[in-house]
């Protein structure tokens, strides 16, 4: 069985294409940077590695690229789109509709679309992804593999928001945390490598979207997203969490609208607000030729993780590890060590030679004689579509 599995983020397009249940990788890469005009597309084979730079505005132009690269005669891996079985998608927003993987259906992605204006910058290029895969392989089923499913274990005084309780019982509007298939992957091997259930994780995913989660015991008890991806860390564009009067400021005197303010903070706040750039090693190039704003982003981004490092530590009354992952996660070794400093007192110490790397498995990062382990695990959340997708029809 061969399974394409599409990861829409908001300014990427991870693909891989497995044979199952045996978990070959028959091709995989990476569309990024969408929306600029140097977006780089890498396509990798066992014989071939293909990169192009070109401007790619968005995922259907993107998606057309892919399928194109899949089907050419001399350095494709298909000869006919039927070869693909089934198509995995990451949907990021399943609201109360979706706690376990699904089948799209036409009520699904209506039910998709209807939840994007919780999550626009996710939901419509997850949609985007369904609807170019239906008609690139017709004869294939299309399966949804939704972010929020993993943390339908945090309980009720942790999701529940302190507004009248009628948001909640008539409207459903509560914490559903996101990019759960990452969370909940990188979180069963650090289980398996700390060879213990009873456990006391925080994951800290960082990409251009961030997140993290206090997992114990194996099951997700509170996370820094909440109703939609925009608050907690500090993100590429997001601007993590602010005073909500804030907004209301905004309105009344500078008489933004509705629209522009979900526009601010969702597109032109985090780490572009801050210093005119999206992209973390852009931030970094300017920090090291001296830019006061890099800098300070850079502190910022640190400061708002270790506080909730320290907010998870203190509601699951112990810590066994912390995971880095993601793109910026996993290959940053200076995020890892700005996170990481003055955390002795938690028992987290960094190996600072053990930390200059970027890895492409579990890899400890902490001293030996670090109480918790410092982690660097690199996701996988396509492995864990594809396993999904592919249990979907077994059951």
């Amino acid at each position: 069985m061969q399974v394409l599995v599409l990861n829409s983020g908001s300014s990427s397009l991870k693909f891989q294409l497995f044979s199952m249940p045996e978990k070959k990788i028959l091709c995989s890469g990476l569309i990024e940077r969408i929306g600029f005009d140097d977006a780089k597309f890498i396509f990798k084979t066992d014989k071939n590695t293909i990169e192009v730079v070109a401007a790619i505005p968005n995922h259907k132009v993107g998606l057309e690229l892919l399928s194109k690269q899949l089907l050419d005669k001399e350095t494709g891996i298909i000869k006919s789109s039927d070869a693909i079985d089934i198509v995995g998608h990451r949907v990021v927003h399943g609201g109360k509709h979706f706690s376990n993987t699904t089948e799209i259906t036409q009520v699904v992605k209506e039910k998709i679309k209807a939840l994007s204006s919780l999550a626009p910058l996710h939901n419509p290029a997850n949609l985007e992804g369904i609807e170019v895969a239906e008609a690139i392989f017709p004869n294939a089923k299309q399966v949804a593999v939704f972010d929020t499913a993993f943390h339908q274990s945090i309980p009720e005084h942790a999701y529940k928001y302190a507004i009248p309780n009628e948001f909640l019982e008539k409207h459903n509007i509560r914490l559903y945390g996101f990019h759960g298939t990452s969370h909940k992957y990188v979180s069963e091997k650090a289980i398996e490598y700390l060879g213990k259930q009873n456990s006391k994780i925080i994951t800290i995913h960082l990409g251009n979207g961030c997140s993290m989660t206090a997992i114990k015991n194996g099951k997700s008890i509170d996370h820094t997203l909440g109703f939609s991806p925009v608050n907690g860390l500090i993100m590429g564009t997001r601007s993590g969490d602010i005073d909500q009067s804030i907004i209301f400021h905004l309105a009344k005197k500078f008489n933004y609208s509705l629209d522009e303010i979900n526009s601010l903070l969702q597109n032109k706040s985090g780490m572009l607000g801050l210093t005119g750039f999206s992209d973390l090693r852009d931030i970094q190039a300017g920090a090291e030729k001296g830019n006061k704003d890099c800098k300070l982003a850079l502190q910022m981004n640190a400061y708002r993780i270790k506080k909730y490092i320290g907010s998870y530590a203190a509601i699951m009354n112990g810590l066994d590890a912390i995971v880095f992952t993601a793109g910026i996660g996993e290959n940053s070794p200076e995020m890892r060590q700005r996170v990481c400093e003055d955390l002795d007192y938690l028992g987290i110490i960094l190996d600072i030679n053990k930390n200059q790397v970027r890895p492409d498995k579990l890899t400890v990062v902490s001293t030996d004689a670090s109480k918790v382990k410092v982690l660097v695990i690199p996701t996988n959340e396509e492995l864990e579509i594809a396993k999904q997708s592919m249990e979907l029809f077994e059951n």
